[in-house]
């Protein structure tokens, strides 16, 4: 290999996130209310990532997350009750590390009765996005 190439490979491998960790931050409110403590430990591997969302009664694991330079993607599965109903519900993070901090856009995805697993009234274009800070 060209030592130019090479160089330039094990500088844009060097330039990468490291997403593991724990991170704090805070989720808009519902309907502009008060903003929601949240925390995420992350573990990545290579290109893999995994770990859990914090709240304040539960958490949820990181059931599919992905890793390519300094974004990451991951979804979890979180329980929401509407109403006398609970439902699952598939979350979409994408993640961009950027001094220091992520910058975050968490998507709902879908949604389905935790019960029978039958379809529910869904409203998926919402997106917030918010700032998470690592924990030292």
């Amino acid at each position: 290999m060209r030592p130019l190439l090479a160089a330039l490979l094990f500088s844009a491998a060097c330039s990468a996130a490291d997403f593991s960790g724990i991170w704090t931050g805070q989720l808009p409110g519902r309907n502009g209310g008060d903003p929601i403590d949240v925390a995420f430990k992350l573990e990545q591997k290579g290109t893999t990532i995994t770990g859990k969302q914090y709240g304040d009664y539960r958490s949820s694991p990181i059931v599919e997350g992905s890793v390519t330079g300094d974004q990451a993607v991951f979804v979890i599965v979180a329980s929401e009750q509407a109403g006398n109903q609970i439902n699952e519900t598939r979350v979409r993070f994408t993640a961009v590390y950027k001094d220091g901090e992520l910058e975050v856009t968490r998507q709902r995805e879908a949604s389905t009765n935790a019960g029978n697993k039958g379809g529910v009234q869904f409203r998926g274009d919402t997106k917030q996005t918010f700032k998470l800070r690592k924990l030292t």
